[in-house]
Formats: C-alpha cells, structure tokens, sequence
C-alpha cells in the first residue's frame, strides 16, 4: 500500500509541475509583442544568428570535453599570420558568450566566437571547434549529450548484451517470470517495453526528418510538452508516460510477485528496454527501424496474448 501511494502522489506532483509549467507559458505570452519593439543592427544581427545557430550572446556553455583552448588574441590576427597565444579552460567549468564575430577571410570557418570564463579570462574559439567541445548549460543538455556519446552506447550495448544473457539464462532455468516469455499478468510491462521502442524510434525520426529542431530544442531544453512545438511535444509526452507507466510497472510486479523474483523480473525488464532503446534508435537512423518496429509490436503483442489466454 505504501508504495501504490507513493506512486500515486508522484503521478499527482508530475501532473501539477507540467500545469504549473504550461501556466508559467501562457503567463509570458501576455508581454509585449515582439513587432512593437525597436531593435539595433547590433541586437538584429544577434537575432538572426540565434535563428540559425541557436544562441547568441550570454549564452552560458559548460566545457564537456577535459578541456578547451581559446585563443588571447583577436581572429584576424590568426588570419593574417600573426603569432598567437591561447589558455586551457578545464571539464566543467562555465563559459559564458561575450562576441560573435564573422571573419570572411578565415577558410576554415567564419564564424568566430569569444567567451568569458568564470575567472574573468576572455578568448576566441572558431565555432566548428567549439560546439563540439562544450554543452548548454542545463541538465536535459548535459543529458542528451551524455547519450548521444558514442563509446557510451558501445558500452550500454555490450552491458545489456551480457546482463540479459545471464538473466535469461537465469529465468530459463528457474522457470522464473519474463516479459515476452513468461510474463505476468498485467499490461504494465508490454505497454512500457512499446513505449520504449515507438519513443525511441520516433526520437531517431525527429533528428532524421527535423534536425534543426532538435538542435533547437538542445540548446533550449524543456520538460513541458506544451512549451515545445508538437512533434516535439509529442515526443516528451512520450517520455513522460513511460516515467508513470515504469513506476506503475514497479508497484504491479512487487504485488504480483515475492520480492526476489520481482528484483528479477524488474531487471529483465529494464534489460529489455534498454535494448529496445538501442535497436530502435539506431536502426531508425537507416530506415529499417521502422520495419523492426511492427515486426517487435506484433511479436510483443501476440506473446502477451497466448500468455494470458
């Protein structure tokens, strides 16, 4: 009981954060029009780059890589063959957009900018080698960047790979409960694994089909699905219902079952998803994934039924 009530009250505090944070929307959306105001060329150059490269000045960046170098001198004085200096900036250190400047002459890149560290040092970084380098200053960017890392997914892939094998392996022998197999009886597990895979699989889409906006949505992140334009909506409605559906999941399989098969079972569970995850996320990428995708609905769906007919 305690734990359905935890639940309960977590469902209940998502629901009056996402209200509160589509409130906190509509609340701005009574300031003044943008038309009614006079800008600079300064702030419409400003404007116009942060329409193509999603940010601008004051932008605030965090140094994701072990470090950055950025160079003392100005950009046209590399350009021109002038001898330069530049300093470190360290992993996770702040840095904050001070300039943005167009350097015509530059062959590699045009597109300089100058940045501010938390120790008042100002230096120059072309953008091409920049953004690579450094994330948005906000935990969903810092996320999305940790798992867009390659030799992360490697490493989730050989993890999963190796831990499902033993709990299968495991489940096999013991006859014990697992979802596609064994399951037990509740629709929880088969609609979180589903949830899973069309998120995954709709997340590959969008960065597909709407690069730009999910490249907006990475330097501008929210977790109000309101907030966002609908495609993208959609996706973070998406997430959130896996979030409510894993903790219902969690309070169905502790009730249904003694709590070392439940430990078990919850495992295979998230083995599976995790799993889901990587195949559909990058299978989508080259278009099979959406072949794979019904195929794994109708697998997931017919098991589900001959094992509770």
């Amino acid at each position: 009981m305690r734990i359905r009530l935890m639940i309960r009250m977590m469902v209940c505090m998502l629901g009056i954060c996402l209200m509160l944070n589509s409130c906190y929307h509509r609340h701005n959306s009574h300031q003044q029009h943008a038309a009614m105001l006079e800008y600079s060329d300064r702030q419409l150059d400003s404007i116009s780059f942060s329409t193509t490269h999603h940010y601008t000045n004051k932008y605030n960046f965090m140094v994701f890589k072990d470090s950055i170098h950025l160079m003392r001198q100005q950009p046209e004085e590399l350009v021109s063959g002038l001898s330069v200096d530049s300093f470190s900036v360290k992993k996770n250190q702040l840095l904050v957009v001070t300039d943005i400047r167009m350097v015509p002459q530059d062959s590699i890149d045009s597109v300089w900018v100058q940045l501010a560290t938390e120790d008042n040092r100002f230096g120059w970084s072309r953008e091409s080698r920049l953004l690579p380098q450094v994330v948005p200053d906000d935990p969903i960017s810092e996320f999305i960047m940790t798992f867009s890392n390659v030799h992360l997914l490697i490493f989730l892939v050989v993890i999963v790979v190796i831990t499902l094998a033993y709990l299968v392996r495991k489940v096999f022998h013991s006859n014990a409960k697992i979802v596609h197999f064994n399951d037990i009886d509740s629709p929880y597990p088969l609609a979180l694994v589903l949830l899973v895979s069309i998120s995954a699989a709709f997340y590959a889409w969008i960065q597909t089909f709407e690069p730009e906006m999910w490249r907006q949505f990475y330097f501008h992140p929210s977790l109000n699905p309101f907030a966002v334009p609908k495609v993208l909506g959609v996706f973070l409605a998406l997430v959130w219902s896996i979030l409510i559906v894993g903790l219902a999941c969690v309070d169905e399989v502790y009730h249904r079952l003694p709590f070392g098969e439940a430990l078990l079972y919850l495992g295979g569970l998230a083995g599976v998803c995790a799993l889901d995850y990587i195949i559909f996320s990058v299978s989508t990428l080259y278009y099979i994934g959406y072949i794979l995708l019904v195929a794994y609905i109708w697998f997931a769906v017919k098991s589900y039924r001959r094992g509770n007919s």
